[in-house]
């Protein structure tokens, strides 16, 4: 069965029961996320088999499949910072795409179109951390291979390893638990560019099915197939990360989250609110066989990634996590709502906000005077934006086609992906739904309120200097960290404090390559050596400090003659 996009297969595809999550006894030692770019549930485990994905329908049938998984954002960088933290962006600063990364084609097309806005990084809550560092506080190995487009500079504690060729088996204790990150690139939004080496052709462009609201031309069809190719090839890809943990023998003690950053990098999905750009496949296979074939109904989003990382491997999310784990042994509920924003996308700015409850999708254009299909420079790049552009010019578009097309936008939006999966009939102004519309409305005014929403400050000058860096002109830097050393009982140890509040303290010994995290009671060698620390609040500078400590003094205590 062929289809577009998910919500296609919205109501054959919720339902099944689900079974409880493994008892603490019974979970598993490692977790594995497989991140994919730029794609919505083009799956055959999600009823679309348009290409071959059997290394994750394999998955799927070994696990769980969430069908009301959404991504916070439908662009990627703020999506990252919200996976890292279990924080809202629009609550931490990291809501515009990118923060001090401005696009090279922004600024080939415009070289003044980020004018005002300074190199910034987000600044959460002092107490807000990277949360693969509370594990490896836990002795947990955790790799990640290969982007940090956070919003902000992740602290040196964050990873054991980072990079093109991380990897779980580098942990010199094979036995030592691992959380390890794979993020797969091949279907990205560039992939359909020209400038771009094909894949291996699977998908015919005469076999696609094209929405309603794009326009039906061979350019258009070639793009849907090219990303269809890419969709096959990253399937590969997840089957040789399968392989590896069985040919190790670590497929039996390790879970696996598989889930992309946002919907498809094609018009009208990446960076707009629609199903198109949030919805997102989910698939959490347990090593114990436990939900195998399942299918939850919950609506999950990307502020509970974090927390349910950290139950799934039996440490308790701490209270500043704005998500709940919705698995594993902290698994609890929460108002079975996700709440998505867009703002800035590169160069140019919009803001909308939107809440589904996986049926319902309500949406609110808080800048209605600009059109929905952003004219950002990178994504002209797709070969078919020159047939969207075409389209508006040439005043025939259908009527599902209006949401490309008008120069303007409605201020509320409201769609039922149940009869409507495209979401192009706005149902805004139904009395029908007049009541769910009033409730969707307030929900999504508390938890702006609730996020002190800084999106909705205009000025992004103005919210980075007054709100990111409480007034001052320039990024702030962390305090230098300062060691005390100590010996007690014949052993040495030394103690990291930064005078920063929220500082990522860690250490480690000249050499080195690996930040150490946690600057409490570490053990200090008896010989002489070189000590290197870091104290680093996320989205301040880092400071570094080398310390050399002699060599301990291991003589007798001198005593009186008789």
């Amino acid at each position: 069965m062929k289809t577009i996009f998910p919500a296609l297969m919205l109501v054959v595809m919720l339902g099944g029961a689900s079974t409880p999550d493994p008892a603490p006894d019974d979970r598993p030692r490692n977790l594995v996320w497989i991140s994919i770019e730029d794609m919505s549930p083009w799956l055959g485990c999600y009823g679309d088999d348009t290409v071959p994905t059997p290394n994750l329908d394999r998955i799927a049938s070994e696990g769980v499949r969430y069908v009301n998984a959404f991504a916070t954002t439908p662009v990627c960088a703020p999506s990252r910072s919200t996976l890292i933290t279990g924080c809202w962006a629009p609550r931490i600063g990291s809501m515009h795409m990118r923060t001090g990364n401005p696009s090279g084609a922004a600024l080939a097309r415009d070289p003044e179109a980020y004018a005002g806005i300074p190199n910034y990084e987000a600044v959460p809550p002092p107490e807000v951390r990277c949360f693969p560092e509370l594990l490896r506080e836990r002795g947990v190995f955790c790799t990640n291979r290969s982007k940090t487009d956070y919003q902000f500079q992740a602290p040196g504690t964050t990873w054991d390893r980072s990079g093109g060729r991380a990897h779980w088996r580098q942990a010199s204790d094979p036995d030592r638990p691992f959380f390890a990150v794979f993020n797969l690139g091949v279907t990205h939004e560039s992939g359909t560019f020209a400038s771009r080496r094909a894949p291996r052709k699977v998908c015919d462009p005469g076999d696609v099915i094209v929405p309603p609201y794009l326009p039906d031309t061979p350019a258009t069809r070639a793009d849907i197939a090219r990303t269809y190719d890419n969709i096959a090839a990253m399937d590969r890809q997840v089957g040789t990360l399968l392989a590896e943990l069985e040919k190790a023998g670590r497929l039996d003690d390790t879970a696996i989250m598989v889930f992309s950053d946002h919907g498809v990098g094609l018009p009208r999905g990446k960076r707009c609110v629609y199903d198109s750009g949030t919805r997102v496949p989910l698939i959490v296979r347990w090593p114990t066989g436990r939900r195998a074939g399942g299918v939850e109904e919950r609506v999950v989003s990307f502020e509970d990634f974090a927390p349910t990382a950290l139950s799934i491997l039996g440490v308790e999310p701490p209270d500043w996590m704005d998500g709940v784990a919705f698995a594993g042994i902290h698994e609890r509920e929460d108002d079975g709502l996700a709440y998505i924003h867009a703002d800035r996308m590169d160069a140019i700015r919009d803001r909308t906000r939107s809440v589904t409850d996986g049926r319902y999708r309500y949406v609110r254009n808080l800048m209605p005077g600009r059109p929905r299909l952003y004219n950002v420079a990178y994504s002209e790049n797709i070969p078919m934006m020159a047939d969207v552009h075409a389209l508006r010019a040439s005043g025939d578009a259908t009527e599902a086609q209006w949401q490309l097309v008008d120069p303007v936008k409605p201020i509320e939006e409201f769609y039922d992906a149940a009869v409507d999966p495209h979401e192009v009939v706005n149902l805004a102004d139904d009395p029908a739904h007049a009541d769910r519309i009033a409730a969707m409305r307030a929900a999504l005014d508390a938890w702006m309120e609730r996020t002190g929403d800084l999106g909705l400050i205009e000025d992004e000058g103005e919210m980075v200097r007054t709100r990111l860096w409480n007034g001052r002109a320039e990024k702030p830097r962390t305090a230098v960290p300062e060691l005390a050393l100590r010996t007690s009982g014949g052993t040495r140890s030394a103690t990291i404090t930064c005078s920063t509040p929220g500082a990522s303290l860690g250490w480690r010994l000249r050499g080195d390559s690996t930040w150490r995290p946690g600057g409490d009671g570490f053990p200090v060698p008896d010989e002489a050596v070189t000590l290197e620390l870091l104290a680093h609040r996320i989205g301040f500078e880092p400071r570094r400090l080398s310390v050399s400590i002699p060599a301990a003094d291991r003589s007798p205590d001198p005593r009186p003659g008789p």
